[in-house]
């Protein structure tokens, strides 16, 4: 037997009924001859983690907009908490960590420089945009030059439907959906505290005595509780800690997303996308070469969408001081 064919063979062994097995994946748009050592959902992990797109994302906004401080999570560190978490509920639960890890990984491939601002504006100028189906597109579509990474069917569903609306058709699929909020609620809460827009006394004391008094501590409440309550193949928390969740997440919005404090320079964000995007637009000539395929075949809209979608924070920043902003005059 293979590295491959032994892996796939304790799967079948150890892992629960409701696993989705290696071996058992609906499979490539593409056909690939397996790999001797890796199983199809490792491939796919790897294949993200070498990608472009997941580079950039240590240059993205999570949600302060290019902040000073070392310590602030950017789309990245937010990217690992998420897969961190999710394996951890994966794993307690003997479902297919490799699988949850992938999805994890490339769930936000797609986020636009300065996060859900750009993603806003993006969305108000193209007419639809979400950053996760720009996630599958760059899948799909994007790296490579245009060849895709072309991913397994079951880390394309977990990484379309991570957000809102349909959930995926896996429990691994599920497990990263409710770990990406487990993540950024608790996360940003703590960069919150840290910029000092909120103190940990701020957060409704009944929610820290039902949920912890730390982020950690909420954490560890969170995962417990979906692992100890999820059966059947359905990802749940029990009714308690789920209602203090909701509540959790409705303070993050109203301290946090809403205040004036937190989000004054996103007002600027709209403003620096309209001017690129209108620029490009009338200059095609400027996108890199590996988006004439998309000029051609989609048109210059969707060129220019998906080249300022990819870019970080500082490089649409610098993009724009480079057209709009004059430079001094400097004769010698």
């Amino acid at each position: 037997m293979t590295p491959r064919e032994m892996t796939e063979k304790i799967e079948r062994e150890i892992l629960s009924e409701y696993a989705v097995k290696s071996a058992d994946s609906k499979g490539r748009k593409v056909f690939e001859e397996e790999c001797e050592l890796r199983t199809a959902f490792q491939r796919d992990r790897d294949r993200i983690i070498h990608s472009k797109a997941f580079r950039r994302l240590k240059h993205k906004t999570q949600v302060f907009l290019a902040p000073e401080s070392d310590h602030y999570r950017t789309r990245l560190t937010h990217t690992l908490e998420v897969s961190q978490i999710a394996r951890t509920i994966a794993r307690a639960l003997r479902l297919n960590e490799d699988l949850t890890e992938a999805i994890a990984l490339g769930h936000d491939l797609g986020h636009t420089p300065f996060g859900h601002a750009g993603e806003r504006a993006l969305n108000e100028l193209f007419g639809k945009f979400t950053h996760y189906e720009q996630s599958v597109r760059i899948c799909n579509h994007l790296e490579r030059r245009g060849e895709g990474l072309n991913l397994t069917y079951e880390v394309i569903d977990g990484i379309l439907n991570h957000t809102t609306g349909k959930w995926p058709e896996t429990c691994e699929g599920k497990i990263v959906r409710i770990s990406d909020h487990i993540a950024y609620i608790n996360h940003d809460i703590e960069d919150a505290i840290r910029a000092g827009i909120i103190t940990e006394e701020d957060i409704p004391a009944d929610i820290t005595n039902a949920l912890g008094h730390s982020k950690s501590k909420r954490i560890d409440c969170l995962v417990k509780s979906v692992v100890y309550n999820s059966k059947n193949g359905e990802i749940k928390m029990d009714s308690k800690t789920d209602k203090y969740y909701n509540k959790l997440h409705e303070f993050l919005f109203e301290a946090v997303y809403y205040n004036p404090k937190a989000k004054s320079e996103e007002e600027k964000v709209f403003g620096i996308v309209e001017a690129l995007y209108n620029y490009y637009l009338a200059h095609t000539e400027r996108l890199t070469s590996e988006y004439t395929k998309v000029l051609e075949t989609e048109g210059k809209e969707r060129a220019v969408v998906d080249y300022i979608s990819g870019m970080t924070d500082s490089f649409a920043i610098s993009e724009y001081e480079e057209l709009f902003i004059p430079k001094s005059w400097n004769h010698r």
